[in-house]
């Protein structure tokens, strides 16, 4: 069980367009699936929900920013009866740009509303003022990454456009809320870690979870570093998951991949994947690694750490720090504050 490559296009990525997406398919009278393509990663599309009311469509996610999704989304609507201009809301997981880009062409068109939990919204409020480059190069910097990795990610960023100009939500989702939905009984569950304010939206009527990206059916989502000292994005994550259980789900509605069922048996398979990466971090930091770089490239990932590089290397080295800070909230590890940040073993009484 692997952790995926980050959701930004990547030159490594397989472009969407090279396989057909899956059809778009009822999930439940009323409830449909649009496969939305993504732009060149190996994701290869997202999974925007539909919703039928008397009073028009509402979507869970949207998709990437792109005329290509925009289009997808659009025809996926006319198949099912509707069209985008008839959207009354957008429901949004989380404020990564594959789930909340195109949220504001689709507002645009139609006057829908766009729901974000707060958590996301002050992360659109910090990329105002965030310089993303040099913000990254600090997490990489901090994790001891070699000067020269440190220059060719340089570049790689400044070509990048990740975020754009977002959108601002017009409805803040609080964990718990019922979104305004007529006819169907949705509720909000706040799971933070894959981002601060992912939810999920639970379906009482089918019992049906909708996961966003906080439960996938193979794959893991990536847990960023810690974006400041007290941060704990994979303890986050980690008691996230307990939140989804013994509620009975029948089936779950990831934002990518396929649909599928047994939830609590995949909430357990995900706690044991995050164990062996623990055990992992310790391995690495008992053979001599003491800086974050170093423990990812011991750790086990979807393709050889030889063969990383860019965003896809900058994900593993962020989830490395995310396992190095949970592991030092149960008092396993202790950090060294400097550049970069040194972590050592807690001695065993």
């Amino acid at each position: 069980m692997t952790s995926p490559a980050p959701q930004v296009p990547d030159s490594a990525g397989i472009a969407a367009g090279q396989r057909p997406l899956p059809p778009v398919s009822q999930v439940r009278p009323g409830i449909w699936s649009i496969p939305v393509p993504l732009p060149n990663t190996s994701l290869r599309y997202v999974l925007v929900y539909v919703f039928e009311t008397d009073a028009g469509p509402y979507l869970v996610d949207a998709g990437w920013d792109t005329d290509e999704a925009f289009d997808t989304l659009a025809a996926g609507l006319a198949g099912v009866g509707t069209r985008i201009e008839d959207v009354q809301g957008v429901l949004v997981t989380h404020v990564h740009p594959d789930h909340y880009g195109l949220a504001g062409r689709v507002r645009a068109a139609s006057g829908a509303w766009i729901s974000l939990h707060p958590a996301d919204a002050d992360v659109l409020s910090w990329l105002d003022d965030a310089d993303l480059v040099r913000d990254n190069l600090a997490m990489l910097r901090n994790a001891g990454a070699p000067q020269e990795v440190l220059e060719r990610q340089r570049r790689r960023l400044r070509a990048l456009d990740m975020f754009g100009n977002s959108p601002r939500p017009d409805v803040l989702m609080e964990d718990g809320a019922r979104p305004d939905v007529p006819g169907w009984e949705l509720s909000a569950i706040w799971t933070p870690g894959h981002s601060p304010g992912h939810l999920c939206f639970w379906e009482p009527r089918h019992r049906l979870m909708l996961t966003g990206d906080h439960v996938l059916p193979r794959i893991t989502p990536n847990v960023p570093a810690p974006r400041d000292d007290e941060a704990d994005p994979l303890g986050d994550f980690l008691r996230s998951l307990d939140r989804l259980a013994g509620r009975g789900a029948c089936e779950v509605l990831p934002a990518h991949e396929r649909r599928f069922t047994d939830l609590d048996g995949r909430l357990e398979a995900l706690r044991h994947h995050h164990d062996k990466r623990f055990a992992e971090v310790l391995s690495a930091l008992e053979a001599g690694a003491d800086v974050a770089w170093d423990v990812a490239a011991h750790m086990h990932w979807s393709r050889p750490w030889q063969q990383m590089e860019g965003l896809a290397q900058q994900a593993a080295v962020g989830e490395a720090s995310a396992h190095l800070r949970a592991l030092a909230r149960r008092g396993v590890v202790r950090e060294e504050r400097g550049e970069p940040a040194r972590w050592r073993l807690m001695e065993r009484s």
